[in-house]
């Protein structure tokens, strides 16, 4: 037996889109149940977002610290951002996310994992890098505003994250996903072992 998600589309019998923000929007759809009753589902309408685990050669993790106001918290978090085009490239967009959130630029780009975040509430899709072969990116720094004004990097040994989130101390989904998945890869057939950059995603697809 293989164990692996599968596309399927119930019918939907009416919908609509009651709120629209800046980046994201509320869908209200009556979806049709094996039974044959109608029920409504409310959901978060996501463009998607890609993340960087930027892993030096000293084994250390690139993080950086910046609240969240739904959670009322600051988290620790690996760099992120939203696909801001639709059929936008996501390596492409995760090279500017780690250029601007921390000036960094890397050689070496793999697929670390895809995840869809809250998938009862959000069509929300994630595409997990793993960075590697870090330098400090050249030309002028990103101007920060907002949330990003006051952000905090550091570069934490790859043990102490792991620590902190089985302790219940980091709660970020990339962050949790992306240290956990790196281990297991690490444990498994190895890093190189990954699938490339440039990997279909079917979740958000894309032109290479």
């Amino acid at each position: 037996m293989t164990i692996r998600d599968t596309r399927e589309e119930w019918e939907i019998r009416a919908t609509d889109t009651p709120f629209v923000g800046n980046k994201t929007s509320v869908r209200t759809d009556d979806v049709v149940m094996p039974d044959g009753t109608v029920v409504r589902r409310d959901y978060q309408v996501h463009p998607g977002s890609v993340a960087v685990l930027a892993l030096d050669d000293a084994g250390r993790v690139l993080v950086l610290r910046q609240y969240r106001h739904p959670v009322r918290q600051k988290l620790w978090e690996i760099p992120a951002g939203l696909l801001d085009v639709p059929g936008e490239n996501p390596l492409h967009a995760a090279q500017r996310e780690l250029y601007e959130e921390a000036h960094v630029k890397a050689e070496d780009w793999r697929v670390l994992t895809d995840v869809y975040t809250t998938p009862g509430g959000c069509d929300e899709a994630v595409r997990i890098f793993l960075a590697r072969g870090l330098s400090d990116a050249e030309g002028e720094r990103f101007e920060a505003e907002h949330e990003e004004i006051d952000l905090e990097l550091a570069r934490v040994p790859l043990e102490e994250l792991v620590r902190g989130i089985l302790a219940g101390e980091l709660h970020n989904t990339c962050l949790v996903v992306g240290v956990l998945s790196l281990v297991a890869a690490e444990r498994g057939d190895g890093l190189d072992a990954l699938r490339p950059a440039q990997a279909p995603w079917p979740a958000r697809p894309f032109e290479a």
